[in-house]
């Protein structure tokens, strides 16, 4: 059977499976990024989408069975998109041969669950190894050479130099793309793919196979010489760092271009892996132009050179890298596990990269950094790992409770995006630097502390002293509405304010609480008195700048308020 015919049946198959007819063009444009004011936003049927996503456990995609009771719980958590994994050797068993039957059920259970869609491509790699390629691309080496050490020993990794292997993914790549295009470009369930998985070589900082050793030697290719020297002024400086090595030479080798050094063979592979997959994504770009995004499997503390995390990836010291292989890929996205989230947040989005993490942590933490980036970032979305499987316990109850608020209030937070009107703080109690946290909008800085467990005065809750919870995990997002009013998300934290000039003291004029039903804002009680009183030392706290008002949201469970300011 030729792939046109297996295309034409799996078409009727998710027919069958209740999805739209594979005929019909969209009204709108496909998915793709938009740059609105000051931030990139993911653009769906002619609106911006906030992603509250989680990524699917890598092998939970593959069972209708598995997914049966998780699909609900999703939506409970406030989930509305999914990251589902399809891999290459799911789609074409034999070569040339395709089944998109996974890709039908996917799209398909997608919709009557109404989520959107992340597909992720696990093609020639996937965490940097090679285990879900085809049988028939595992069993020929010659065609489909390996990844080898200095002694020539072979990895369990395709080589990023093997051409053939390139095109062979690529292909079956845009086979998929082309049927995506034919069964959802109307419905625009999937919004964006993924582009193989956190990538690199493990082991050595380069790969030593034949392609790799004669490409190593010869010149740098040109096109990355010219992007270098028409960027020179703008390069990250990682890659200035690197390329002064030899003086910024325009010609030679790697090692006369970048040194003789591990960060040369660093730079040899990222440009090897990028173009690989520009490859890739061009092709399928060809059939369905949707954004595609990389993943990073990110440097960690005690890695000392590439080879300890996978060489060559899209880890943030390579973005000029990729910039210049890939044009291609849209996004260079962080999976981010660490604890120092907006520091490594800050790193992958320089020069300005879009920022989307297809991988974090649920929990609390998980929502001080969903909340951190989505309000300080202008992130596209934010996706904890294998959420599917926990979705509903305990322990994630206060991060659901934030995708929910999240999802009322996602047409505010897209607006406040892109015309610059959001901030956001991270705040935890084991970080001395993080305890406060402020931010400015308009006439006023808006400041966030981590709710303190000390009193003191007579057992009033103060702004300043007293002790803090270790273990405290808190955060805050700020929305200016107008020129005096505000929306505030908080857990676990004291809002109060200032001016950004002046002597003046700022009071609250009202403070409305509510919550989001059904989209809509639903106003619960008018919050005066011992809600509003924060501290009772008034001589003391209008000496440091404040009314002794502001916001308690006092608990891991987050709340939102409306609160209106004046100054006297």
């Amino acid at each position: 059977m030729n792939a046109k015919i297996t295309l034409s049946l799996c078409a009727a198959a998710i027919i069958a499976a209740g999805c739209s007819t594979p005929v019909a063009e969209s009204e709108y444009p496909a998915p793709h990024l938009e740059k609105r004011g000051e931030v990139t936003q993911l653009i769906v049927k002619g609106e911006p989408f906030l992603a509250l996503a989680c990524e699917l456990g890598n092998s939970s995609s593959s069972s209708a069975e598995y997914m049966a009771p998780h699909w609900k719980a999703l939506n409970q958590a406030g989930v509305n998109t999914a990251l589902a994994v399809v891999t290459w050797e799911m789609i074409e068993p034999e070569q040339g041969k395709y089944d998109f039957s996974s890709v039908d059920r996917i799209i398909a259970e997608a919709r009557q669950n109404d989520l959107k869609l992340c597909l992720l491509w696990f093609g020639s790699w996937k965490n940097g190894m090679s285990s879900y390629q085809p049988l028939y691309v595992k069993q020929d080496g010659e065609r489909y050479p390996l990844a080898q050490t200095p002694q020539g020993k072979k990895l369990p990794i395709l080589s990023s130099l093997g051409s053939y292997t390139r095109d062979a993914d690529a292909a079956a790549y845009r086979a998929m793309m082309a049927h995506i295009r034919e069964i959802d470009s109307r419905e625009q369930t999937v919004v964006m793919m993924q582009m193989e998985n956190e990538v690199g070589l493990h082991g050595h900082s380069r790969d030593y196979c034949p392609a790799a050793e004669k490409a190593f030697v010869n010149p740098v290719p040109q096109a990355l010489i010219d992007y270098l020297v028409a960027h020179k002024d703008e390069l990250l400086p990682e890659t200035l760092k690197a390329w002064e090595q030899s003086g910024c030479a325009t010609s030679g080798t790697w090692e006369q271009v970048f040194g003789k050094n591990w960060r040369c063979d660093e730079v040899f592979m990222a440009w090897n892996y990028a173009s690989y997959m520009n490859h890739i994504a061009a092709e399928g770009k060809k059939e369905y132009d949707i954004p595609v995004f990389v993943n990073a499997w990110i440097v960690q503390p005690e890695d000392t050179r590439a080879g300890n995390y996978p060489s060559g990836g899209p880890q943030a010291q390579n973005h000029d890298i990729y910039r210049a292989a890939a044009p291609a890929i849209d996004i260079l996205s962080p999976d981010i596990y660490l604890d120092d989230f907006p520091e490594i947040l800050a790193m992958y989005s320089r020069s300005g990269n879009p920022v989307f993490i297809p991988e974090s942590r649920d929990g609390q933490g998980g929502a001080a950094n969903a909340a951190y980036a989505i309000g300080a970032m202008g992130a596209i979305g934010y996706s904890p790992f294998g959420f599917e499987r926990r979705a509903l316990d305990e322990s994630n109850e206060t991060f659901s409770e934030l995708y929910r608020l999240l999802d009322g209030a996602s047409s505010e937070i897209l607006s406040a995006q892109a015309e610059g009107r959001i901030g956001a703080a991270w705040l935890k109690g084991s970080s001395p630097e993080r305890l406060k946290s402020s931010v400015e909008l308009g006439d006023y800085i808006v400041e966030f502390e981590l709710v303190s467990s000390g009193r003191r005065n007579g057992g009033a809750p103060q702004l300043t002293g007293g002790t803090y919870d270790p273990k405290a995990i808190g955060y805050g997002i700020a929305i200016q509405e107008s020129e005096d009013s505000f929306f505030i998300i908080g857990s676990n934290t004291r809002v109060t304010f200032r001016p950004r000039s002046g002597s003046e003291t700022v009071g609250l004029a009202y403070v409305r609480e509510g919550r989001y039903e059904g989209g809509e804002w639903r106003q619960l009680r008018m919050l005066n008195g011992d809600e509003i009183q924060l501290r009772y030392d008034v001589l003391y706290a209008i000496e440091e700048g404040y009314s002794g008002q502001g916001l308690n949201f006092g608990t891991p469970h987050p709340g939102s308020i409306r609160v209106q300011l004046y100054k006297y």
